[in-house]
């Protein structure tokens, strides 16, 4: 299993967010802090905002922020959410599910459950788990103020 590169942006985010705490960020410098491109990054922060984990502020000082404590921002939630727009495999679609085998394979069952764990994991970690006490990690993603 992988993760796309969406939700791994998205957590970053989350964290970027999580370790400059009060701050409105810019898009520019998380793009920057995550390594990502501008453009991929407002998409990203549009669907957290939309989904509620940031707050985003309108405008020439406007910016994004977390919209709860990070103690309150479930992992698995997150993840979930992302990635729910990408089926895991081509069976858990089946408008357009092509498999010969699909309606007699018990594999499907096998995968539900794998994913249902997977999911319960990331569901006992919360936002303020990755960060909190995580000096490397704070260093990294510091988003400094502008000169």
């Amino acid at each position: 299993m992988r993760l796309t590169i969406r939700t791994n942006q998205a957590l970053r985010v989350l964290m970027i967010c999580a370790v400059n705490p009060g701050k409105l960020l810019r898009s520019a410098d998380i793009a920057q802090a995550s390594h990502a491109s501008e453009h991929h990054l407002a998409q990203i922060v549009h669907r957290l905002a939309k989904l509620g984990f940031l707050d985003s502020v309108r405008g020439r000082a406007g910016g994004v922020r977390l919209a709860r404590a990070p103690e309150r921002i479930n992992i698995g939630q997150v993840v979930k959410a992302i990635e729910s727009d990408f089926p895991f495999a081509e069976c858990f679609e089946p408008e357009t599910c092509t498999c010969p085998i699909a309606d007699v394979c018990i594999l499907k069952g096998h995968f539900s459950k794998a994913l249902d764990a997977f999911y319960a994991v990331l569901s006992d970690v919360t936002l303020d788990q990755l960060v909190d006490g995580n000096a490397p990690l704070s260093d990294r993603l510091q988003v400094l103020e502008p000169a």
